[in-house]
């Protein structure tokens, strides 16, 4: 009796395209209809377009975002910054907190291939990948690098090699350079390499629920999540990705090591207590590079106290709302990118929102 043969296994080498929608879960638990809504027609109206006109596939739906494959990196490359741009257009009237942004993720890798998805190394990295990329923007491994570089008409940074999760090796990763006066610093932070955070790099560590109430970390999960795309927001700063920001959730870290596990400059963590319509944060930023030299690690270079602060701005002559500090925190940020790297913490401290307190070394 002749034993048949196993079914042969379909195996492709493609260009993998991951990509999801920043903050999500904010936007759906704000208004899920209408995030819902938008989203459809922003795939509708601007990606699937994009990725049909540059020959890719889309294989399948993920719920807040999608996997595609190309033939070419070239073509990947170019159906994002087609998708990306116009993306950016259809949501530019809309408030920023409401406004939907693909990160997304581009890899080549030998695939298998079934009729409605793939599976392998190749597109677990891409997927990793998009994690790491900040909204409106791309990252794409070295191999899609390689065969990107000098063609698709864009500049990308070098980010130096990133641990992913789930991922042995780690992969070399470079990120997209928007067009804007801050394109110039980043490519020069990109020429240092790895062991030289870029100046205006940032990773918001998931903040502490104080308020002994384990329900209440969707809130202060949500927290996090929100400064991190303010803080993204503001041209020519750098920030961390949400899904790599909470792979530290839990844990007891060394600030000194986040900075070099990351590659970035600042830390900013810190803890929320609610209770009611009261909110109380407590937010502290760490300069982990020059920690060991100015401050024991463990002492960040500011902190400050918001108390009384109601999360839907009821008091408002007497107390700011929950957004208000936010677009405090954004001015803030972005008066302290334009300060001397001497001078930053002093700066910082100037900038930021009234009552302050600047820690001396001890």
């Amino acid at each position: 009796m002749v034993q048949e043969r196993p079914p042969r296994i379909e195996r492709r080498l493609s260009a993998i395209l991951a990509a999801d929608v920043a903050g999500y879960s904010r936007l759906m638990h704000h208004d899920e209809e209408a995030t819902h809504a938008k989203l459809r027609a922003l795939l509708m109206e601007a990606v699937y377009p994009a990725i049909a006109e540059h020959g890719g596939r889309i294989v399948k739906n993920t719920g807040d975002g999608f996997l595609a494959e190309f033939a070419s990196a070239v073509e990947a490359v170019r159906a994002v910054m087609q998708f990306q741009t116009r993306t950016h257009e259809l949501t530019i009237d809309e408030a920023e907190d409401n406004r939907i942004a693909f990160r997304v993720g581009i890899n080549i890798g030998d695939v298998i291939v079934e009729p409605h998805d793939i599976f392998g190394d190749g597109v677990n990295i891409a997927a990793r990948l998009e994690g790491i990329a900040e909204p409106g923007g791309i990252c794409i491994s070295s191999s899609a690098y390689d065969h990107v570089r000098g063609k698709a008409g864009i500049e990308f940074a070098d980010l130096g090699e990133q641990n992913l999760k789930n991922i042995t090796l780690p992969v070399r990763t470079y990120a997209l350079v928007r067009d804007g006066p801050s394109s110039a610093t980043e490519v020069e932070c990109a020429r240092q390499g790895p062991l030289s955070p870029p100046r205006l790099s940032i990773v918001v560590l998931p903040f502490a629920n104080l308020s002994g109430d384990p329900k209440q970390d969707y809130f202060v999960d949500g927290v996090t999540e929100s400064l991190t795309t303010d803080l993204s927001r503001i041209g020519g700063t750098f920030v961390i990705a949400r899904n790599t920001a909470f792979s530290y959730k839990g844990r007891s870290v060394d600030v000194r090591q986040v900075g070099r596990e990351l590659n970035i400059r600042y830390v900013l963590e810190g803890s929320v207590q609610r209770s009611g319509n009261r909110l109380d944060a407590r937010p502290h930023v760490y300069d982990p590079p020059h920690a060991a030299a100015k401050r024991p690690s463990n002492l960040p270079s500011w902190r400050q106290t918001y108390s009384g602060c109601y999360v839907h701005g009821r008091r408002a002559g007497r107390v700011m709302s929950l957004r208000g500090h936010k677009r405090r925190w954004r001015r803030a940020w972005t008066g302290f990118r334009f300060a001397s790297t001497s001078r930053q913490d002093n700066r910082l401290s100037a900038v930021l929102l009234g009552g302050q307190k600047r820690l001396s070394p001890t």
